[in-house]
C-alpha cells in the first residue's frame, strides 16, 4: 500500500479528532462521571491492542466492567450476559459511547478514524493459526469504525471480517472514507444498519 495512496488521512484524522474532542467535552465529562458514581472505579479503561505493522498500542475506551474484571478472564465480543458489565457499561456499550475515548488514540497517531478493528494481540495470534492471510490487515492503521464494523454481516467471523478489512485496504480512498463515517451516524445514532446493496455500491465511489 503506497504511502501516496493515504495522504488525506493524518490530516483527516487529526482535524476530526480534534473537533471531536473539544465539541464532545460535555459528554465526557458525564459519563465519566457516571461511571465513577456507579462503582467508584477509573472512568478510563486501557488495553494492549495491534495497529499498523502490528505495532502494539494502548486503546483507551470508557470502563464498561467492574474493576479488575478482566482479572477472571477476557472480555468477549457481545459478552450480553457478562454478569462483569456494569448497569452504566451496558448502557454505554449499547450506545457505543464507551468508543468516545479512541479519539484520543486517534490525535496521538494510534489509530485512524477509519481502518480495520484494532484487535487484542493474543486474538491476532489465534486468528492467524485459522485464518490465513489474516496478518494482512495490519498494512493499514486501527480504525474507531470500518468497512468490516459498518458492513461485514458477521462481525464474530474473522476469516469474514478479513475479506472486508483487505478490501478497504486495496481501495483506500477519501471517498470510502466520507462514506463509512456517515454509514457509522446511521448504524449507531438511527440503528439504520446498511445492508449488503449499500456495500456493494462501494466500488463506484
Amino acid at each position: 500500500m503506497s504511502d501516496n495512496k493515504i495522504y488525506y488521512k493524518r490530516p483527516m484524522d487529526i482535524a476530526a479528532s480534534s473537533l471531536g474532542l473539544v465539541a464532545l467535552s460535555p459528554v465526557f465529562l458525564a459519563i465519566a462521571a457516571a461511571v465513577k458514581i456507579d462503582d467508584k472505579g477509573p472512568a478510563i479503561f486501557k488495553q494492549k491492542r495491534l495497529t499498523k505493522d502490528g505495532k502494539v498500542f494502548e486503546i483507551y475506551k470508557f470502563r464498561t466492567m467492574k474493576v479488575n474484571a478482566e482479572d477472571e478472564g477476557p472480555a468477549v465480543h457481545n459478552e450480553a450476559d457478562d454478569e462483569r458489565v456494569t448497569g452504566v457499561g451496558r448502557f454505554l456499550r449499547k450506545s457505543h459511547l464507551d468508543e468516545l475515548p479512541q479519539l484520543w488514540n486517534v490525535l496521538r497517531g494510534d489509530m485512524s478514524i477509519v481502518g480495520p478493528r484494532p484487535e487484542l494481540p493474543e486474538l491476532t495470534e489465534l486468528y492467524c493459526k485459522d485464518v490465513p492471510g489474516f496478518r494482512d490487515r495490519l498494512q493499514a492503521k486501527a480504525g474507531l469504525t470500518g468497512y468490516a464494523q459498518v458492513y461485514c454481516r458477521n462481525n464474530d467471523d474473522p476469516a469474514e471480517k478479513l475479506k472486508y478489512d483487505l478490501e478497504y485496504i486495496a481501495n483506500m480512498r477519501l471517498a470510502w472514507d466520507v462514506k463509512i463515517i456517515f454509514a457509522t451516524f446511521k448504524m449507531v445514532l438511527l440503528k439504520n444498519e446498511p445492508n449488503s446493496k449499500e456495500a456493494n455500491r462501494m466500488s463506484t465511489l
